[in-house]
């Protein structure tokens, strides 16, 4: 299961860039998981790693 570190994200959409059926910005500017996301999707990966402040895991 993905989840976001909602303390630790700075909103900054790389993940929602890399992988937009999974991420998303929610309405407080931080990113949040979709609803209906495939979480199984290899860009979830590359989103973890990319992520500045690592807030990101599965």
């Amino acid at each position: 299961m993905v989840k976001v570190d909602k303390k630790l994200c700075i909103g900054c959409g790389t993940c929602a860039s890399i992988c937009s059926e999974v991420f998303e910005m929610g309405k407080d500017k931080k990113a949040q998981v979709k609803k209906d996301a495939k979480e199984d999707s290899p860009c979830v990966d590359e989103a973890i790693e990319m992520c500045p402040v690592g807030a990101i895991s599965n």
